[in-house]
């Protein structure tokens, strides 16, 4: 940048500035600009990878506790710490695929079987109750339900081996959980080693605010997926105990109440609704209402004890996080990755609310919402106080 002077007509000088690139510098900048292109192409060319990446970062944040109390408890090495995490949580999941197939086939076939009758029961009390036939004049006859019940059975009988042979026979399936299963496992054992690499390229004063930040995401993510596993072995234990309590036969309450257990717990707002519904409507189409009311007697009287004694108890150090942002942060976690995004993202809005909460700049609030008729009358006293103490003083 250079600077010159002109003279007007009338003889007055005026400052002119002229700006002027180097050609190297104008090769740097589209340097950068074709390696920023490029960065961004590859991250959409591997955005499938990027996630596997970012889920197994997660996954190896919630096993950090665990691994630094068998670390600490044992003096075990961090690899074998997580070698047997590994083992446990393979024979826990065999184990509890060994209970679940002939559990979840029992209830298809319970649902297949009785699907027509219950179709029938409801056509035959919406005439009795508000005095109209389903079906009249549509080409039903009393008993339309039972055409459908081949196809009921067919369905129920079919869809569990479609499911686990999908599940089973796809390579890409098991590629990704083999691929996520490996970086988690070097993201936990090597933690400190990349702790202090990242950390290593950051100058002192900004270490301290990462290496924070770090801390947090593995407090609120591991202290989230342990206290969520706790609050469901303790919910699906109360809802086996009260189905089977009612009638309902064993290898039916098993899937149902690991199923509300787990919808209750790990999704947020709308997750109480479901996980209490499908065991009430199966216990209401199987044993009836009076078994259907007790079920869902537990469940009111169940989140009322974990809302303002489990969860404040077992969750006081973790996930301080508004219901809002909560379901908000499950939609957008599903939208960007499915499921398994909508499982994470709890988490990842506990830390940001932390980190913004810590970091960014908080200023007094002075102005008084006209709509708020409590805090306005407040605002009105403390004003008068402090105009008193100015005029006692």
């Amino acid at each position: 940048m250079t600077e010159s002077t002109t003279k007007t007509p009338q003889g007055k000088d005026i400052p002119e500035v002229r700006i002027a690139f180097k050609t190297s510098t104008l090769w740097k900048v589209t340097g950068v600009i074709i390696v920023v292109l490029i960065g961004i192409w590859a991250i959409g060319e591997a955005s499938s990878l990027v996630i596997l990446v970012a889920m197994s970062f997660f996954f190896s944040l919630a096993l950090q506790p665990a691994v630094l109390w068998l670390t600490n408890r044992y003096d075990w090495k961090r690899g074998s710490a997580v070698g047997v995490i590994y083992l446990a949580s393979a024979l826990g999941f065999i184990g509890l695929i060994v209970i679940l197939i002939p559990a979840v086939a029992t209830l298809a076939s319970t649902i297949g079987d009785s699907g027509a009758q219950w179709l029938n029961d409801t056509v035959a009390w919406a005439e009795d109750t508000f005095g109209f036939t389903i079906g009249s004049g549509g080409g039903f006859d009393g008993d339309w339900a039972t055409s459908i019940e081949d196809e009921l059975i067919a369905w129920a009988k079919g869809s569990i081996g479609s499911i686990f042979s999908i599940a089973t026979s796809s390579l890409g399936f098991i590629f990704n959980m083999a691929t996520m299963a490996m970086f988690t496992f070097y993201f936990t054992a090597d933690a400190p080693r990349l702790q202090r690499s990242v950390l290593g390229l950051l100058p002192e004063k900004r270490q301290d605010e990462i290496g924070w930040a770090w801390d947090q995401a593995i407090i609120q993510t591991g202290g989230y997926f342990y206290s969520r596993m706790v609050l469901m072995v303790i919910n699906s234990t109360g809802f086996f105990f009260t189905m089977v309590l009612v009638g309902m036969p064993v290898m039916l309450a098993i899937p149902l109440a690991i199923f509300g257990g787990f919808v209750s717990v790990f999704i947020p707002a709308i997750g109480t609704y479901i996980g209490g519904a499908i065991p009430i409507l199966l216990t209401l189409a199987i044993q009836g209402w009076v078994a259907a009311l007790i079920v869902l007697a537990y469940v009111l009287i169940y989140q009322q004890i974990e809302n303002y004694y489990l969860s404040p108890k077992i969750s006081s150090k973790t996930m301080t996080l508004n219901g809002a942002v909560a379901f908000g942060g499950a939609l957008f976690g599903g939208a960007i990755a499915g499921p398994m995004g909508a499982f994470i993202s709890l988490p990842v809005a506990a830390l940001v609310t932390s980190l913004v909460s810590n970091f960014a700049p908080h200023h007094k609030v002075v102005y008084t919402f006209s709509y708020d008729e409590h805090e306005t009358a407040l605002h009105k006293d403390i004003e008068e106080q402090d105009a008193k103490k100015a005029d006692d003083g």
